[in-house]
Order: C-alpha cells, then structure tokens, then sequence
C-alpha cells in the first residue's frame, strides 16, 4: 500500500511517514491552524492584549522592588513611606492576576474553537473523496488523525503559542529594562543569547522529526485497536487473542520507544539550554556584586536585575519546552493540512453539463477499459459495451472476478474509465456532477450499512425530508414494517453499531425501504439476498420486485433463482459479455450461464 506523505493526492497522503519534510515545512505547517484562528480576530487580539499586560505587569513587579528598597527603605529613613511602594506592588500583582486569567479564558477558547473548525473541514473534504483515497488511507488512521493530531493541535492554540509569546514578550522587555538598569551587565547578557538559541536550533530538528514519527505510531495503535475490536468475533472464533495481544504490545512498544527518544532528546535540549543560562546569569551577577560594591550600582538596581534575569532566564528557558510543542504542533497540522488539502480525483467539471430529466433513463457503455488503481495490471472491464434501456433490469452474473461489482462503481462514477464512455441519458458521465448522477440512483448493497442512530435516521437517509407516513409506506412495502413496530421505541429505537439489533434479513429490508424512500429513475442491486437465509429471502426479493418496478435497474446477483424474471441476463467473463439473453435462452445454449445454472441448482437441490 502506497503511504507516502509528500502531496495531496490520495496516492500520496497515506500514513505519513515521510520525515525528510523541506526545510520550509517546519513551523510553517501551522500556518493552517492560523488561517482558522484568523476567523476570530476579537478573541485572539483580546488573548495578545491580555498577553501583554500580563507580561508588562510580571515585569513590574522587580521596577516595584526596586523602588520597595530605594526609596522606601532608604527614602525616608524610618521606613515610613514603605507602605506606598508595596501598595503598588499589590496593585501590580492585581493586574497580573486578571491579565492571566482573561488570557487563560481567550487562548483556551480560541483553542477549543480552531479544532472545532479544522475537525468539520477535514471532515467536510474528506467527504468529497472518491472510494480510491480509502483503499490508499486506511480510515482507522484517518480517525486517529481527526483524534489525537487535533488533541496536539488544541494544546498548541490554548496553551503553547500562548506560554511562548508571553515568554518571548517577557524575555524582550525583560531584556530592555536590564539594559536601563545595567547595560554593561545586559551586554554580557546578551552575548551568551547565541549559546543558548544554538542548541535550539539544532536539537529542535531532530525532535520534529521524532514528534512526527511519535503521532505516527499513535495512529497505529488507533487504527489495531479499532480493526481487532470490529473483528473480534473472528479474532475469538480462530483463537488469535494471544497473536493479536502480541501484534499490539509491538505496536505500543514501538510508539513507547519513539516517545523515550523524543523525551529523551526533549530533556537533554532543556538541560543544556538551562545550564547556559543560568550559568550566564551566575557570572553576571557576580560582575554585578562586584559593581554594587565600588557603588557603581545601587542596591535596588542590582536585585530588580536579579529578579529581571530570573524572569528572563524562566523566560527563555520555557521556551525550549514550547519550541518542542510548537514542532510537536507543526507536525500534526502538517498530518491534518495533509487530509484538508487532499483533491478529490472524481470531482465536477468546472461547467458540469445537465443530465435530461426523465422518470426513467438510459445508461451505455461504450468500448468500456477500466484498471484498478490499486491492481493496474489486471482489467476489470475490458472494451466493454452494453446499454441498458429506459425501464428494462439487467441481471449481470459471471464468477468472482467477472467485473459485476465494476459496473455498479462505474456507473456511481467512483471511478472514471481509462477508455471509453459511460453515459446516463446521453450525457458523459465525466462530464456532469458526480452528485448530479448519483441523485437519480439508488444502491442496495450487498454489505448492508446501518449507521449507529434511530431507525427513522437510518431510513430517513434515503429521502431526509420523508414524513412519517413515507416511512411506514416504505417499510411496509420492504416488509419491514412489522419487525420496526415491534422495536421498544418504534421508529425512534437506536439500531446499534452498524445495526447489531437487527437480523441480516432485517437489515437488508431496511436498506430496501430506504431505497424506496429514494424514489429514483435508476436502482443498483448488488447481490443483495446473497447472505440470507431463505426465508428471509423470499421477503427481500419480494421487496426488491416492488423496487424494481418501472425503474432502470442493475442487478448483480450471485444466486441465479432470483434472476430468472429479468428483462437480460448479461453473463461476464475476464471483463467481457460472453453471453446475454433471457433465462431460457441461456440455459438452452449450455454455455457458462448453463454452468453456472446447473451447479448452483444441483447444490441447492441437495
């Protein structure tokens, strides 16, 4: 499976493993989440105000202490005007209490609501992706990147842009006001800046790439736990908990291991980085006492600066941490950015021309070639022509690997044919709006799919706007009316995960009502009895004949029996009609249909 991470396109996004990203997709990447936070310009600029007076308040706070020891101190003598300067003081430490609580309360916000958005748009294209993207991106990774990537994204807009710029701002000023105070101490400072962003720089390269490979193996575990979870009755019926809870203890020890290297690496970059600060602080301050003491430097001066190192050196030493986070960030925006941007390869065209209204319709295929792009050396359809007339139902049958299920997928336009045309109507299906096409179908599949909602959302999914006579006239000509009456709520009754509640039977009936509700000129039938019992058979089938009528349909069916009432069976074989006829006529000409014919009644004979 191709999983590379270096484009938009389907072949391309997979599970994103590339970790030799250009060097101008490092914090870029989080230009995306910016383009979302843009949206709100009062709640951020209220969040940077907030910011700021924090930030100039925290650093007041040593201007207030050097103000507590010159002139109350030693100002009056007595120490009689000392209570003015703490009063300051605590009208400093007031508005830095309510600077950081508004900032707290917009960041947070701010965080909430981007991921908000970028879950919906992620969402919101994915939806427009053809089948092919999810045969090249498994969806239990994409679920983990919806998850854990937007987890990351949240904390980096409420918490680490925000800590960042405030200790960026704090380390700027703090840096301005030691130069007021003491430049010749600022100056030693500031030659040591380059020791510290050096080894930033280098080591935070290597912590994106092991951040980007820590999300990847996050998504790993998601992705096994939920396809071991959705097949455990397989996984129990063969025995396999034991291989299966080995295969996962590898995949969490893998992603263990990534994250003790990240860590690891994380936690030397923030010793070093400190040890440099800190030591360079260690040496100015004993420059510093040595100025104090021949009086170059009073004592107020000497401990604000103290105290303006210590905010600066915190300052500038958090930064290390939120520079991993923020490379952390980049790397699950990049993942995220990845499926945001990815383009459809079954899209519109940029003037989609007008499918003919009709009541019934036409659809042809003409010299038909059509490869997988998955398998593009085996031809599923190969110069493959046959109309279907306005009204008539087609029954396709052929062994496994004929092409039957092609046709459905072609004809939803899925996938677009290398060679060849398809029309509806005498329109080039390539030519008009996939959603214009598939508006004027409707699909019975043969893996019925109920989502985990109501039964009346489930059905609903055909025609949302029904009313509830429409979906008892529905249920009741699938014959499923009986079995939803019965249900403790009636319509309202929640069906399940993947509507574990109902019988195979009764899911199928609801698909066929569904269908029903869909009310359109084309109807799709993809061996949709192939997994009942027989009783349960006879009540689809009886389903599907009222579907069917008047409607232009396609049937692929696996069990012969259900098919000998329609207009042409059209028998496939490697990608090609072999033959085509009615029942009778087929059987009569002891071809493959003949075949066919005559193995599945012996074994249902016997």
């Amino acid at each position: 499976m191709s999983r590379d991470a270096s484009g938009a396109t389907p072949q391309d996004i997979g599970g994103g493993k590339d970790e030799k990203s250009p060097k101008g997709r490092k914090l870029a990447s989080l230009g995306m989440v910016w383009r979302f936070a843009r949206n709100y310009p009062g709640r951020y600029i209220c969040a940077l105000t907030a910011l700021l007076c924090a930030s100039a308040a925290t650093l007041a706070i040593p201007s207030g202490f050097k103000l507590v020891i010159d002139r109350g101190f030693a100002g009056g003598g007595d120490g009689s005007d000392i209570g003015r300067w703490f009063q300051y003081l605590l009208l400093i430490v007031i508005i830095l209490g309510i600077s950081t609580a508004c900032r707290f309360y917009f960041v947070s916000w701010l965080g909430e609501r981007v991921v908000a958005d970028i879950r919906a748009a992620v969402q919101r294209n994915l939806l427009r992706m053809a089948p092919r993207f999810f045969e090249d991106n498994r969806p239990s990774e994409i679920a983990s990147r919806m998850t854990s990537d937007t987890a990351v994204i949240e904390q980096v807009v409420g918490t680490t842009v925000s800590v960042a710029l405030r200790n960026f701002v704090t380390g700027v000023l703090g840096v301005g006001y030691m130069v007021a105070l003491a430049p010749k101490l600022a100056g030693m400072m500031l030659l040591g800046i380059p020791l510290i962003i050096l080894p930033i720089v280098i080591m935070g390269r290597r912590v994106r790439k092991l951040s980007r490979s820590s999300q990847d193996r996050l998504a790993d575990v998601g992705s096994m736990t939920a396809e071991v979870l959705g097949a455990m009755r397989i996984v129990q019926s063969f025995g396999q908990e034991e291989r299966e809870a080995a295969r996962f203890r590898g995949a969490v020890e893998r992603g263990f291991d990534t994250a003790r290297k990240r860590i690891m690496l994380r936690a030397v970059m923030t010793g070093v980085v400190i040890c440099l600060i800190f030591g360079a602080v260690t040496m100015i301050m004993w420059q510093g006492a040595i100025d104090v003491a021949s009086g170059a430097l009073s004592g107020g001066s000497i401990a604000a600066f103290v105290l303006t190192s210590g905010l600066v050196a915190g300052a500038f030493g958090s930064l290390t941490e939120t520079w991993g986070d923020l490379l952390r960030g980049a790397g699950a925006a990049e993942r995220l950015n990845e499926l945001l941007t990815a383009v459809p390869e079954i899209a519109a065209p940029a003037a989609p021309a007008a499918i003919p209204a009709s009541d019934k319709a036409q659809i042809a295929f003409r010299n038909v070639t059509f490869h997988y792009p998955t398998r593009p050396d085996t031809t599923a359809l190969d110069d493959f022509t046959l109309v279907v007339e306005p009204g008539e139902t087609i029954a396709v049958v052929g062994p496994s690997g004929a092409g039957k299920s092609t046709l459905i997928q072609l004809t939803q336009r899925f996938y677009d044919p290398q060679g060849g045309a398809i029309t509806l109507n005498g329109v080039d299906l390539r030519a008009a709006d996939p959603a214009d096409i598939r508006g004027l179908m409707a699909l019975v599949p043969q893996e019925t799919v109920i989502f985990a909602a109501s039964a009346r959302d489930n059905l609903r999914y055909g025609n949302w706007d029904a009313t509830d006579e429409q979906l008892w006239e529905a249920a009741r000509a699938a014959h499923a009316e009986d079995f939803l009456r019965a249900l403790p709520q009636g319509l309202d009754s929640f069906m399940g995960e993947s509507g574990t509640r109902m019988s195979g039977g009764q899911r199928q009936r609801l698909a066929i009502a569904r269908a029903l509700l869909r009310d359109a000129p084309v109807l799709l039938l993809d061996e949709a009895t192939s997994a009942l019992d027989a009783q349960s058979e006879r009540l689809v089938q009886d389903a599907l004949d009222r579907l069917m009528r008047g409607r232009t349909t396609i049937v692929i069916a696996h069990r012969l029996a259900t098919i000998r009432a329609a207009d042409r069976i059209v028998v496939m074989d490697q990608g090609r009609i072999v033959e085509q006829g009615t029942h009778a006529v087929l059987t009569s000409q002891g071809g493959l249909y003949a075949r066919l014919a005559r193995l599945q009644f012996q074994d249902e004979a016997a």
